[in-house]
C-alpha cells in the first residue's frame, strides 16, 4: 500500500495508495473468497496466466456471482478462469505514469455499471496493482481544490496588480501634467526670448554703427562679458534649450502613452507613435550600444487597446535588448582573442499584408504586421518549446510570463496572432498580426 503525499496538478498514479493481490487463474473461487474475508480492504484480484496479465475480478463481482441462486454451489469450487469467463468485462488498465486528473477523466468515461470497479495500474512490465476509484476521486478532488485555490489567489493577485497599475497610471498621468506645464512655459517663451535677444543685439549693433568710438566704460564692459563670444553663442544656446525642451516634451508624452489606461472599447491608434514612444523609453538602457532601425510602411489607424499593446511592445523589445546586451558583453570578452566586430541591432518593420481566406468565396483578410527582429544569440529548441507551451491556457495559468501575457493580449483581446521564430547564432524575430476591420 502507498502513503499520503502532497499532490499537485502533475501528480501521477504512482503517488496514490494501491493494493497488490495477484493469483493464477487456476486458483479456485473459494480460495479467493477466503482471502477477501481475511483482508476486507482488498477491492479485487488480478488474474495471471503463467505470470502474464489475464484480467481482473472485483470483490463486488465475485460477491454477485455467489449470491445468485445456486451460484455458490456451482462456482465456488471452479477455477477463476471459469468465473472470469462469466464476468468478463472491460478492465481499465493504465500505466502508473498517468496523471491523476487524466485517470479520473478516463474512469468517468466508463459505462455506469463499471464506474465503481477498481482500476488496474501497471507499475513495471508484468507488475500490476489495483487502485480503488474512491482513492482516485479523493485525490482528484484534492487537486481540483488546490487548483481552484491557486487560481483564486492568482486572480486576486492579478486584480491587485491591475489596480496598482491603474493607480500608477493615474499617478504618472498627474505627474506628466505637472511636468508638461513648466515645459509649456519654457517652450512658449523661447520664441519671445529669441526675438527679444535678436532685437537687443540689433540695437547694440546700431549703437556701434552710430557711435563707433563709444566710451571707455562700454569697451570695458564688453570685454568683461566677452560680448563677441556672447553674440555668437546666444543663438546656439537658445537652440539647445529648445532641443532639450522638445526632448523632454517627447519623453513625457511617451511616458503618458505607455501608462495609458484603456477604456472598455478599443480606439484607433497610430502604431508608429506607439513604437516610437517605447523606443524612446528604452533608450536609457541601450546607451548607444544597440542600433534600432525602423522600417515603417504606410499604416492606417488601427483599432486597439493602446495601453495593452504598449505593454506587448515593451515586453518584446525588452527581451530583445536583454539578449543583445548579454551577447554584446560576451563578444567584448572574446574580442581580444578573435578580433571579431559585432554590432547589436534591432530591426522593426511594419506593413499591411493580405492573407488568403480559409473558406471558399470569402474575401482575403488584411492584417497589420509588426516584426521585431534582432541579431542576438537566438533561442535553443528547448526554450522555444517552453515559450510555445506557455501560450497554452493551462501553462499560462501555471506561470504567467511576459510573453504569455503578450500572447493573451494579442490573441484574446485583439483577435490577432503572435508568432516567433529563432535560430541559434542568427537571431530572433517576433511577428505581431492585428486584423484590419
Amino acid at each position: 500500500m502507498g502513503g499520503d503525499r502532497d499532490l499537485g496538478l502533475e501528480s501521477t498514479l504512482q503517488e496514490l495508495p494501491m493494493c497488490k493481490f495477484q493469483v493464477e487463474i487456476s486458483c479456485t473461487g473459494k480460495e479467493v473468497a477466503q482471502f477477501f474475508e481475511k483482508y476486507p480492504q482488498l477491492p479485487g484480484v488480478i488474474l495471471l496466466e503463467q505470470g502474464k496479465f489475464f484480467g481482473m475480478i472485483s470483490r463486488r463481482q465475485l460477491l454477485e456471482f455467489f449470491i445468485r441462486p445456486f451460484g455458490q454451489e456451482l462456482l465456488i469450487h471452479e477455477p477463476l478462469s471459469v468465473i472470469y469467463s462469466y464476468a468478463r468485462t472491460t478492465v481499465l488498465l493504465l500505466p502508473d505514469t498517468t496523471t491523476i486528473l487524466a485517470a479520473m477523466q478516463l474512469s468517468l468515461r466508463r459505462s455506469p455499471e463499471l464506474l465503481a470497479e477498481p482500476i488496474v495500474v501497471q507499475t513495471v512490465p508484468d507488475n500490476y496493482r489495483l487502485l480503488e476509484v474512491q482513492e482516485l476521486t479523493l485525490a482528484s478532488w484534492q487537486i481540483r481544490g488546490i487548483e481552484t485555490q491557486v487560481r483564486y489567489e492568482r486572480s486576486q493577485a492579478k486584480m491587485i496588480q491591475n489596480e496598482k497599475m491603474a493607480n500608477l497610471g493615474r499617478l504618472v498621468d498627474g505627474v506628466v501634467h505637472e511636468i508638461l506645464d513648466p515645459v509649456g512655459f519654457i517652450w512658449g517663451n523661447l520664441t519671445y526670448v529669441s526675438n527679444y535677444s535678436q532685437g537687443l543685439l540689433k540695437l547694440i549693433a546700431a549703437y556701434d554703427q552710430d557711435f563707433p568710438q563709444g566710451s571707455e566704460n562700454i569697451s570695458y564692459l564688453k570685454e568683461d562679458i566677452e560680448f563677441d563670444f556672447l553674440e555668437q553663442d546666444l543663438a546656439q544656446t537658445l537652440k539647445s534649450i529648445r532641443t532639450g525642451a522638445e526632448r523632454l516634451k517627447k519623453l513625457v508624452a511617451s511616458l503618458q502613452n505607455f501608462c495609458y489606461i484603456d477604456e472598455v472599447y478599443p480606439k484607433p491608434a497610430d502604431l508608429h507613435a506607439c513604437i516610437d514612444s517605447i523606443v524612446l523609453l528604452i533608450n536609457s538602457r541601450i546607451k548607444g550600444e544597440i542600433a534600432i532601425v525602423r522600417n515603417y510602411g504606410h499604416l492606417p489607424p488601427v483599432s486597439c487597446f493602446m495601453g495593452q499593446l504598449n505593454q506587448v511592445l515593451m515586453n518584446i523589445l525588452t527581451q530583445a535588448v536583454d539578449a543583445l546586451l548579454n551577447a554584446s558583453v560576451r563578444h567584448k570578452f572574446h574580442s581580444e582573442s578573435t578580433n571579431t566586430s559585432y554590432k547589436p541591432r534591432i530591426e522593426i518593420t511594419t506593413e499591411v499584408i493580405s492573407r488568403s481566406a480559409t473558406t471558399p468565396h470569402a474575401p482575403d483578410s488584411r492584417w497589420v504586421a509588426i516584426r521585431i527582429a534582432d541579431n542576438g544569440p537566438g533561442m535553443s529548441q528547448e526554450l522555444q518549446q517552453q515559450i510555445t507551451e506557455s501560450f497554452s491556457v493551462q501553462k499560462r495559468a501555471d506561470k504567467e510570463t511576459s510573453l504569455a501575457v503578450s500572447y493573451q493580449i494579442i490573441t484574446a483581446r485583439h483577435g490577432g496572432k503572435l508568432n516567433f521564430r529563432s535560430q541559434l547564432d542568427v537571431g530572433t524575430e517576433f511577428e505581431i498580426l492585428l486584423p484590419l476591420v
